[in-house]
């Protein structure tokens, strides 16, 4: 009796393995990818769009064939805009997934604290965080930023003052790596257009009211007040401003002036906010994608997804190797030359595979990264509420 349960065993098991076995070998031969974006918390209204466009990139390459004959497996995770679960959810992602990139960390907080994870097990991490020290970390080449540093930043905002004539500011900023910086570096451009920065306030972002940070700012006279500001203080910090019966110019970065937080205000709470972002390309092929993906216009975080998992999958086929390694050695080689001109993964990898050398430029703009990872070049589009709308200004 036990031998011939043995045997049936045997053959059940024989007669199962062909229906198996194509999954088990698909699972072994697929490339794993992850997306850690804040799908929750203070950046939650971008997260779950950067994660949309991440899966339709990779559906489109799997679609054409995949990288090297594989297909993409994508993993997302929430960073839940904090950095401990950041961390937590980059060691699932590399541990358990064994993933060859991270793709789309937003708020610097949570890049700085993921970084060390990611080059000490050698994980390639695209980031949309822009606080300059971030690049500076001793990643070893393992970090590649689509968001302009701060340096980027501050220059573009002071020449937008400098030209509307404002003459003197004072910030007020959220806890963050970014923040310093970025004042810093704004004043100081500032100055060389004959303008002064009156000081930087750094609050508690968990507080309900910034009275006394408000006060201290308006008691300095300023022409305008910047909100280096995440959505949820923005939304305190416009009420005391207005409260308070500052009527000049109130100037925030564009991932806090959401549609939703202006809709959530009084029209004369609002009325007169300028907010600045770095601008995708909206003459390129892969912004246009990345609008038929959303059915809206795109915002800067989702174009750059975009493009951080193209560039993963066309610098491994570059390399002709489906590692992190392959991504880390040559992501500047399907970006940074004059060849062929390709705006999406999919033709590009056929470029690549007919042997041409490439110029990808996305949905983002031009890729072209120096030695430390940073993108050399961005447009930055302002925009101004009026009567609770959000309508731009200008790109530049």
């Amino acid at each position: 009796m036990k031998i011939g349960l043995t045997r049936r065993r045997a053959l059940l098991a024989g007669l199962a393995l062909p229906a198996f076995a194509p999954g088990l070998a698909e699972a072994a031969q697929s490339i794993p990818i992850g997306t850690l974006t804040p799908l929750t918390g203070a950046g939650g209204a971008y997260g779950p769009s950067m994660a949309k466009v991440a899966k339709a990139v990779v559906d489109e390459i799997n679609a054409a064939g995949g990288v090297l004959g594989r297909r993409l497996a994508l993993t997302s995770e929430d960073s839940e805009t904090n950095p401990d679960a950041g961390v937590k959810a980059a060691h699932k992602l590399i541990d358990i997934n064994h993933v060859v990139a991270i793709c789309g960390t937003w708020a610097s907080a949570v890049t700085t604290a993921v970084a060390p994870v990611c080059w000490q097990s050698k994980t390639m991490l695209f980031t949309v965080s822009g606080a300059d020290s971030i690049t500076l970390l001793p990643h070893h080449g393992y970090i590649i930023r689509t968001q302009p540093n701060s340096h980027l930043q501050a220059v573009s905002v002071a020449d937008f003052m400098a030209a509307r004539g404002i003459k003197s500011f004072y910030s007020l900023s959220v806890q963050s790596p970014f923040a310093t910086s970025v004042y810093q570096q704004m004043g100081a451009e500032l100055a060389t257009k004959g303008g002064k920065a009156l000081g930087d306030t750094i609050y508690d972002g968990s507080k309900t009211s910034f009275r006394t940070e408000v006060e201290k700012a308006v008691a300095t006279k300023p022409e305008l007040i910047f909100l280096n500001s995440y959505a949820p203080d923005l939304a305190i910090l416009l009420r005391n401003i207005y409260q308070a019966g500052f009527s000049g110019p109130r100037f925030t970065p564009g991932y806090a002036a959401t549609p939703k937080l202006i809709a959530s205000l009084p029209k004369p709470v609002t009325d007169g906010l300028i907010s600045y972002a770095p601008s995708p390309d909206p003459g390129s092929p892969g912004y246009k994608r990345v609008k038929q993906i959303l059915g809206t216009e795109p915002d800067p975080y989702s174009a750059q997804i975009y493009d951080h998992v193209s560039l993963a999958a066309l610098a491994m086929a570059q390399g002709k190797a489906a590692t992190s390694q392959a991504i880390h050695d040559n992501v500047r080689a399907v970006g940074n030359p004059n060849g062929v001109a390709v705006t999406d993964a999919v033709a590009g990898l056929k470029a690549i595979a007919a042997g041409h050398t490439i110029n990808y430029s996305g949905a983002s703009g031009p890729c072209k990264f120096n030695a430390i990872g940073d993108i050399l070049s961005s447009k930055f589009r302002f925009d101004l509420v009026r009567n609770g709308k959000s309508t731009l200004l200008t790109i530049s």
